[in-house]
């Protein structure tokens, strides 16, 4: 097998599904036992993004990686409602089915506004927050790269008949060149206009005004970050990311006030790609030092 096919190796995980409405399978990975961690992934990613944190941590817990619907090995239909309060509803499912409590969430880009949205709403099953460049406001800015990806027509044809979304992610979100395994794995998901639907529906969801509802979810998200004072938080956020950039993060930690911070400054927007090691680290202690019943 070519080397840049060899992204399986990487990601030897059994598959698993939870049948959401409209016989939508909802794709995840569950390796490991013990206090369950987590892992949301953003766009465009899917659960692969998580491979070495799993690896690394389900000698001692459970750790749970799903797919967002439109996302990964999840079904991507073509009409469904792509928006960050369905993915949360989707989430929220999850983690009731599972019976899980206790959690620790390890959320990443689209995934910490969904985590985190769907610990407002089980604020009870959620013990621990690490979250990794991510926003819980409105954006207060979109970059031009990403505006051009959201138009009707070029954008559609740019992200789902070009796939020049995750191709570019690829190079721009990462500080360190990817293997080409790992390259191949962030995008074997997502090989024709179909399976590209749930990236550009993503895109698309940014919200740009109060008119939209996703704005309003997030500014439900945001007022409600003072709930989680009593919770151990840690923010790792990689300072080359030119999207959720240090504003990003110094705006999350005013929400968060209590947080640990971590900045890694030779990481971009796919910091675990960049610093699994130091980051396995990092989550390590944390986790010890923040112990759950």
């Amino acid at each position: 097998m070519p080397a840049s096919l060899d992204w399986r190796s990487l990601y030897p995980f059994a598959s698993h599904w939870l049948d959401l409405d409209q016989s939508l399978r909802y794709h995840f990975v569950d390796e490991g036992d013990g206090p369950p961690l987590l892992m949301v992934h953003g766009n465009p990613t899917w659960s692969f993004y998580w491979r070495n944190l799993i690896t690394a941590f389900r000698d001692d817990y459970r750790t749970l990686a799903p797919d967002h619907i439109g996302c990964g090995l999840s079904d991507k239909p073509s009409r469904y409602s792509y928006t960050l309060d369905r993915h949360v509803q989707n989430l929220c499912e999850l983690v009731e089915h599972l019976d899980l409590s206790n959690i620790t969430l390890l959320a990443h880009d689209w995934g910490g506004p969904i985590g985190l949205g769907a610990a407002m709403r089980l604020p009870e099953r959620f013990a621990r927050f690490v979250l990794f460049n991510t926003g819980a406001f409105p954006p207060p800015f979109i970059p031009l790269r990403i505006r051009l990806c959201r138009g009707a027509i070029v954008g559609r044809i740019a992200v789902k008949g070009l796939n020049l979304f995750a191709r570019a992610a690829t190079k721009m979100a990462v500080a360190k060149p990817l293997r080409k395994e790992a390259k191949a794995g962030l995008l074997a998901p997502y090989r024709s206009w179909q399976t590209r639907v749930g990236i550009y529906e993503f895109v698309r969801d940014i919200p740009t005004s109060p008119r939209h509802g996703t704005w309003r979810t997030l500014e439900t998200i945001e007022k409600a970050l003072p709930s989680l004072a009593d919770h151990p938080i840690q923010l790792i956020w990689g300072m080359r990311d030119w999207c959720f950039n240090e504003a990003c993060l110094d705006r999350l930690h005013e929400g968060l006030p209590h947080a640990v911070v971590h900045r890694l400054e030779n990481a971009g927007h796919y910091v675990i790609e960049d610093e699994h090691e130091e980051i396995i680290r990092l989550v390590r202690t944390f986790l010890e030092n923040n112990t759950v019943a």
